[in-house]
């Protein structure tokens, strides 16, 4: 349940796939929009990441939405795909450049029927330029982006685990579509907003930019965390801690406390920040050495106990039986939960101090499609979506 939906009243028609698309759609669902997700009849190929046609990959970025499959190649389904747009107040797709219009689905037609639609498309390298026609996937658009290069250690090479790009380029449309339909409300007028996965990961790497332009070096993976005096340390135990010392010389002599290595402060090599920076990888060394006496507990308690910025590295197993996890109620049920699991990440934010207590499991293939036509072939109008509960309890 969304104790706030912010977002109630707002219409959204989705054509995602794999998962930007999808994941901005599922942003403005979980603040209480009304998202149907246009599926062909085959289904989002994100369905069958795994096997069958509800994998949790699917899962995870399809919740709090209504689903329907349709062929926009037949007149009779490009007709009921038409009237939802028509009382739509956002439309989202992540095809290649020129798929839509080949569907029926490009902006100058869509916008035709409703000139209020705020029309979001996303790409992989933007709508024209050399790179137009080309196939675009998380990993691409990580390294294309100079994102990859400050991340990854260029002796030891591996891609990072979540698709990073494909998660952010989605959060960074539901941004864009929530500012325009703030000026919709002052304009009455729907827009145009593109994003690729190119321009989005560029942007989220501003801070490397930024150091690049200004100092005119290129930025390495190691620089952030060297600067940052940051480190996976292993214990006696053998599992993994970070640490971040920052900026502020109290945590340093907090984690000299916590350590009982005054001594260290003495040391030419890291009685300063920027000595302590010019010598990371021998201050890591020390540390190391250092962690690996104690078990983890040991250290969480000396560590909290000297107001070190410090935290295990967890497992998400670990993660959901945290203690200030499970006091932010940050994992919840899944409503109507079918296959897959019965419990998610809720949305982040609260609201006037309150989160949401549930999400709503994703779609099967097509399931609200029934309802949805009836309603339209009712009134015409956007299908409410009040009647969905009784057929999610039976398909339970």
């Amino acid at each position: 349940m969304i104790p706030h939906p912010v977002l109630r009243g707002v219409r959204v028609v989705e054509q995602g796939t794999f998962i930007t698309g999808p994941c901005a759609a599922m942003m403005l669902a979980d603040l209480g929009a009304d998202v149907i997700k246009v599926e062909a009849p085959e289904g989002d190929p994100y369905r069958a990441y795994q096997h069958g046609q509800y994998s949790p990959h699917f899962q995870a970025y399809n919740r709090n939405k209504r689903g329907m499959a349709c062929d926009l190649k037949q007149p009779a389904d490009l007709e009921v795909f038409d009237q939802l747009i028509a009382n739509a107040d956002v439309y989202l797709q992540n095809f290649r450049p020129g798929t839509a219009e080949r569907l029926g689905a490009g902006v100058e037609r869509l916008r035709g029927i409703n000139p209020r639609l705020v029309y979001c498309s996303i790409s992989g390298f933007g709508a024209d330029g050399p790179y137009r026609e080309r196939p675009s996937y998380d990993s691409v658009a990580q390294a294309l982006s100079g994102f990859l290069s400050v991340v990854v250690d260029p002796e030891r090479p591996r891609f990072l685990g979540p698709a990073l790009a494909d998660a952010i380029t989605g959060i960074y449309a539901a941004y864009g579509i929530l500012g325009a339909l703030l000026e919709r409300a002052r304009t009455g007028q729907g827009r145009l907003i593109e994003v690729s996965m190119l321009e989005a990961m560029a942007h989220f790497a501003v801070e490397p930019f930024a150091a690049y332009f200004a100092l005119g070096t290129v930025p390495k993976s190691s620089d952030r965390p060297r600067l940052a005096q940051a480190y996976i340390l292993r214990t006696g135990d053998g599992r993994l801690l970070a640490i971040h010392l920052s900026s502020l010389e109290k945590f340093w002599t907090g984690l000299l406390a916590a350590l009982g290595a005054e001594e260290l402060m003495q040391d030419g090599r890291f009685n300063n920040r920027l000595a302590r920076i010019d010598h990371y990888e021998a201050l890591g060394e020390e540390l190391d050495r250092r962690f690996r006496r104690r078990p983890l507990a040991d250290w969480a308690a000396r560590l909290s106990a000297n107001d070190v910025p410090f935290a295990p590295i967890n497992g998400i197993d670990a993660v959901v039986e945290d203690p200030q996890a499970r006091h932010l109620g940050l994992i919840v049920p899944v409503e109507h939960a079918r296959e897959g699991g019965r419990q998610a990440v809720r949305p982040a934010l609260q609201f006037d101090g309150r989160a949401a207590t549930s999400v709503t499991a994703a779609p099967l293939l097509d399931e609200h499609g029934d309802e949805i036509r009836a309603a339209l072939g009712r009134d015409r109008g956007w299908p409410e979506r009040a009647a969905e509960a009784p057929a999610r309890r039976a398909a339970g």
